[in-house]
């Protein structure tokens, strides 16, 4: 595949943003608690939180040893609250099996709770220096438009899209996650979806969509999530409810929360089901675990 990688390597150390997981010296826990939190959420969003929670959890066994509504609370808006509490189980086996240190392997990664294999190639890569394949959807994007021409990336397909990275890659190990993130970077910042800054792109002159008159994508176009009005919005106002209190809640609370009786019944359930609620002894409803809720 003709790509200037070195090229795009410089371009990365010359223009990656900032970012605390990046800095030198954090370790592949604070890699792993980096790459679950970005899952669906802005970077934006995500900074401050990461700050905090690395402050009170810097290491695995100090999430385990955590409440799960604490873990919740700390979560706070990031969404799909399950992620945080499936990090804390992560944490805790990692604690236990794995001498308190993330590993290194991307097995051992997908044997993790909640660890699929997303993640777990990119704490490899990212948190240890490793060569293997890191591919979400800007870097399916770069690479579509960059060596196939395409102007997007169409459905995923894990052995093609991991075949096309790794074909990319250079044998160092270092220099091939350096080149994983560089990727990562450029489709994030540069080759975006909507509105590629192709003028300031750095592997201009190579990209294979450039050469084709930057043809237009007729493929399937992924739905748009809409989040007004959906459970999942529900599901957050109950969670806000708990969230913000020291002490379980009356129904009356809850249903406060949100008008529709039969969305919001149905979202309590689910989150009953999942977990992220209890109902105790005496009919109120509180964060999993927390030390406040009546027994």
């Amino acid at each position: 595949m003709n790509l200037p990688t070195d090229t795009l390597v410089d371009w990365y150390a010359a223009h990656a943003r900032d970012l605390p997981w990046r800095a030198p010296g954090t370790t592949a826990w604070g890699v792993l608690v980096s790459e679950i939190m970005l899952q669906q959420t802005p970077v934006a969003r995500v900074e401050p939180a990461w700050l905090d929670w690395l402050a009170r959890w810097p290491r695995p066994s100090d999430l385990a040893a955590a409440s799960p509504a604490d873990v919740l609370r700390a979560w706070g808006k990031l969404g799909y609250p399950r992620r945080a509490l499936r990090l804390r189980e992560a944490a805790a086996v990692i604690a236990e099996r794995h001498g308190d240190v993330v590993p290194s392997d991307v097995d051992t990664l997908l044997a993790l709770p909640g660890i699929g294999a997303y993640t777990a190639r990119a704490v490899a890569a990212f948190g240890y220096g490793r060569r293997c394949p890191v591919v979400d959807t800007n870097v399916r994007r770069v690479v579509a438009r960059a060596v196939h021409g395409a102007g997007d990336a169409g459905p995923a397909s894990t052995t093609r899209d991991l075949a096309d990275v790794d074909a990319l890659l250079p044998a160092d190990e270092p220099a091939a996650a350096r080149l994983s993130i560089a990727l990562m970077e450029l489709g994030a910042l540069v080759c975006t979806a909507r509105t590629p800054r192709c003028a300031v792109c750095p592997v201009r002159a190579d990209c294979a969509w450039q050469r084709a008159g930057r043809p237009t994508y007729t493929g399937p176009v992924k739905a748009v999530q809409r989040y007004a009005g959906t459970d999942r919005q529900v599901r957050g106002r109950l969670l806000d409810v708990l969230r913000d209190t020291p002490e379980p809640v009356v129904r009356a609370r809850l249903d406060a929360a949100w008008p529709d009786a039969a969305q919001r019944d149905r979202c309590l359930d689910s989150l009953l089901v999942d977990g992220l609620v209890e109902q105790t002894p005496d009919g109120r409803f509180a964060l999993p675990g927390d030390r406040n809720s009546a027994t």
